[in-house]
């Protein structure tokens, strides 16, 4: 039986994390309700913004008539997956002409692999995807897309880059923690909640290499 390598590629829950344009709102708490010492178990309770961290997208995120979280296949989140490195890229978008190299089967999950780094504070300078490099992954018929950012497009008022991929199908996979992660082909894992009418859940996203 060969070697089974995985790699978590998810972003730590906390308080104080990171989130989105820094959105004080969409920050998570965790509160203690009990514990051992004053009760019979440890419990506490999550208070998170669907789009914390580690999460996917669905169609409804941006399409009112869009697939919700609920309904969006589970083979959308797992499969064949290859991790495309664009760590060259400094302060701009990631164009069709970044991707035309790239060995992209039909039916991948595509990563990319950018020179963001996670922090706590939001990084409005951030790598992101054009409109063309949206168009150019759908064309290859891919089953997800991903990206090591809180968001994958930046001031595009019309949000066309989340409209191009989730209008075929492609759910988006933002918030990955991808800096020990080479370029290659891996299997990805990372199932979202079920979250009745969600338009996102957050994620436990990981890669497996045998």
């Amino acid at each position: 039986m060969k070697q089974m390598k995985i790699y978590d590629i998810s972003i730590e829950i906390r308080e104080g994390m990171g989130v989105w344009k820094d959105k004080d709102s969409k920050r998570p708490k965790i509160e203690i309700t009990s514990t051992l010492k004053g009760g019979n178990a440890n419990e506490s309770r999550l208070h998170i913004d669907a789009h914390t961290g580690t999460h996917a997208d669905a169609p409804f995120h941006f399409l009112q008539d869009g697939k919700k979280i609920d309904a969006v296949a589970l083979n959308r989140f797992l499969g064949e997956c290859v991790v495309i490195d664009l760590t060259k890229i400094k302060n701009r978008g990631i164009e069709k002409k970044d991707l035309a190299n790239a060995k992209i089967r039909k039916n991948d999950i595509v990563i990319l692999k950018t020179s963001n780094i996670y922090k706590d504070a939001f990084d409005f300078n951030f790598v992101y995807l054009t409109e063309g490099g949206a168009e150019f992954l759908a064309s290859k018929k891919i089953k997800a897309v991903g990206i090591n950012a809180l968001g994958i497009e930046r001031n595009q008022p019309k949000y066309n880059t989340h409209k191009i991929l989730l209008g075929k199908g492609i759910p988006i996979i933002e918030g990955l923690e991808l800096s020990k992660i080479k370029q290659g082909r891996y299997f990805f894992i990372g199932l979202p909640l079920k979250i009745k009418n969600g338009d996102a859940s957050p994620i436990r996203a990981i890669l497996v290499r045998f």
